[in-house]
């Protein structure tokens, strides 16, 4: 695609506001002046996830992750640089010029990802337009939508579809208009073998599955044939964008819905999410009809920490649930349970219902885990004491999943009074239970490869290579260079205000100092580079860079607490009653500096070493870059 302007990009930075954007994908609260939630990218049952409005930067200290918000989206949604712009310019109605599309070598040249999702997006619309502007998607595919029920909000709103019952039908429009071949096998939704392409999804209706912003990841289609060889529903296989363990189908529609009533009803298929929307109940999400995993269950905590389960009444599938019920007990999940009248599925129970009779039914039939699951297993208890006995160990190994202590004491309580039984023995076999989990994470923690003990420099020590000293010195570049430095040394007719960045640059510029690493390298080489057009770079400049690797640090730098208790953790020790701005920038430098003394000495001693060195002139270039180093440190207070 061609580059978006650069006008457009710092219009995009300008309008988009990272707390609306995140909040799309993690439901945030207040905390002090920032927002906290949930990580998106680790499973954690602590809040550690900071958005700071006033900086527009997040920062996940679980992960070590951080940015503004299109790395946000680079880094969760998998976008290229450009897609994250363009993202975050459908959602702020800002327009891009358009671009040219595509061509083949182009497409087979860039990433593979980037490749597939194209094809699955060129896939779903064309899908759509099957069904709606064909006879034979008219002819089947919308009215087999219409027979169910679904109107035309609910259709467009999913962007349901058909595939046509030619075997090559997607295959030939993709070939034909030069798509890559190979982002087309890898996205599975058309093969090929010895005798040529065909479709996967031929002669189905489509559910295509989004990505929580909105981008399509894959399909699921239904037959609409009698035949006994196919599958009733076909999903699309793993691929490079395609994980149906981290998806769950209708969250994109449902996201902002059960922020809003923090909560989310977790069903089991395509129609039960569409018919449940239609109705009005639409903060409703389904796995697909595939098994509940802890990716889908992390990915839908984000919103909300109650979700309530909608199961069938039939007993196997009641039965089937007790995974799901534990896997969300040990994340933490404040999990409840409705099961239907027998016969009965959420997707014909909604549609026979008006919006008020399907609320209050789902008020009204929610149950806590315990009160499920008893009623559930005493069904085959009929007496048996031994099978009741089975079912009481059965109930227990649930609340022992259950993360926090007085949760634990809360539902042996539950349990005792609904089985009826002493509550001391659950205690027994919680804390049996207890006990054989934490032998278990005994041997998985013997059995860890073993830590590296790191020993503790002695204070005022510096290593060698640099890289702290050069990493503090830009995070002052980045979060304090346009404060004004000030010599508190210097009388105050003296003093000629300059930023810090200024100042630094002279000094780093005089001595001809280096950065050994690259990183901190090309960021000082770019504020260089402005300070030199008399432009002193500000935080917001800083966090609209387009490299990934710069933001990072840039977050890193605007995250850290400049304070003189911070510096003296970090070995950086200045006397309390100048605890100035320019004893700060100035105990930084020369530190910088010091590392630099260093590695010119111990580059003139592999010199000395060598054969045939010309020994007199490197000892008159080695006492002078020793003499440079009890400069500094004398400046540093240091006894050497």
């Amino acid at each position: 695609m061609a580059r978006i302007p650069q006008e457009i990009i710092e219009q995009i930075f300008t309008t988009a506001r990272i707390e609306e954007v995140i909040g799309e994908f993690v439901q945030l609260k207040k905390s002090g002046s920032n927002l906290k939630g949930l990580s998106p990218f680790n499973n954690e049952k602590t809040p550690s996830f900071m958005v700071s409005p006033a900086k527009q930067i997040f920062k996940c200290f679980s992960s070590g992750k951080g940015g503004n918000a299109v790395t946000f989206l680079m880094e969760l949604e998998q976008m290229s640089y450009p897609e994250a712009l363009r993202w975050l310019a459908k959602k702020y109605n800002i327009e891009i010029p358009e671009a040219r599309p595509q061509t083949a070598e182009e497409i087979e040249a860039g990433n593979m990802r980037e490749a597939v999702y194209l094809i699955t997006d060129v896939a779903a619309k064309f899908f759509k337009e099957q069904m709606l502007e064909t006879d034979e998607g008219k002819a089947i595919g919308l009215s087999y939508f219409k027979e169910r029920g679904f109107n035309d909000e609910t259709i467009n709103k999913f962007h349901l579809g058909y595939s046509p019952e030619a075997s090559t039908a997607f295959a030939d429009y993709a070939i034909a208009n030069q798509y890559s071949e190979k982002a087309l096998q890898e996205s599975g939704i058309s093969m090929k073998n010895e005798r040529g392409w065909y479709d996967r999804f031929r002669g189905r209706v489509m559910f295509p599955i989004h990505s929580v912003s909105g981008r399509v990841l894959g399909f699921g289609g239904r037959i609409l044939s009698n035949s006994a060889k196919a599958a009733k529903y076909l999903n699309s296989p793993e691929n490079p964008i395609y994980h149906k363990s981290k998806v769950l189908y209708g969250l994109y529609q449902a996201k902002q819905e059960i922020v809003k009533r923090d909560e989310a009803f977790l069903v089991e298929g395509y129609t039960d999410v569409l018919s449940f929307y239609q109705n009005g109940v639409r903060n409703v999400v389904s796995s697909s009809g595939t098994a509940l995993t802890e990716g889908q269950i992390g990915m839908l905590k984000r919103y909300t920490p109650n979700i309530t389960l909608l199961f069938d009444g039939d007993a196997a599938g009641l039965r089937a649930s007790f995974r799901g019920l534990d896997m969300m007990l040990e994340q933490g999940v404040n999990v409840r349970v409705v099961s239907f009248p027998e016969g009965e599925d959420p997707d014909s129970f909604a549609k026979q219902r008006t919006n008020e009779e399907l609320e209050a039914f789902l008020k009204s039939s929610k149950k806590d885990f315990i009160s499920f699951k008893t009623s559930v297993l005493k069904e085959d208890v009929a007496g048996d004491p031994l099978k009741f006995a089975e079912m009481v160990r059965d109930v227990v190994s649930s609340i022992s999943k259950v993360p926090d202590q007085i949760g634990r004491q809360v539902f042996i309580k539950e349990a005792a009074s609904i089985l009826e039984i002493d509550p001391t023995a659950l205690y027994e076999e919680l804390g049996r239970l207890q006990g054989i989990q934490q032998r278990q994470q005994k041997k998985r923690q013997a059995s860890a490869p073993p830590m590296e003990v790191v020993q503790p420099r002695e204070a005022g020590m510096v290593k060698i290579h640099g890289f702290e000293q050069e990493e503090r010195i830009i995070h002052l570049l980045v979060a304090k260079g346009t404060e004004a430095m000030l010599d508190a040394d210097l009388d105050e007719e003296e003093v000629i205000p300059v930023s810090i960045a200024t100042w630094i640059v002279d000094e780093i510029e005089e001595d001809q100092i280096e950065f050994a690493t690259p990183i901190f390298s090309k960021m000082y080489n770019m504020l260089a580079d402005e300070v030199e057009k008399e432009h002193v770079p500000n935080t917001d400049w800083w966090v609209r860079r387009e490299d990934p690797e710069i933001i990072k640090v840039v977050t890193e730098a605007l995250t850290e607490k400049y304070t003189l208790a911070n510096w003296k953790s970090k070995e950086i020790y200045l006397p309390d009653e100048k605890n100035t701005i320019f004893p700060l920038v100035n105990e930084t430098t020369l530190r910088l500096k010091y590392v630099h003394v260093e590695r010119k000495l111990n580059a003139l001693k592999e010199y000395l070493s060598m054969e045939n060195a010309d020994y007199n002139y490197y000892m008159v270039q080695f006492q002078k870059w020793n003499n440079a180093r009890q400069h500094i440190n004398e400046k540093l207070n240091r006894v050497v």
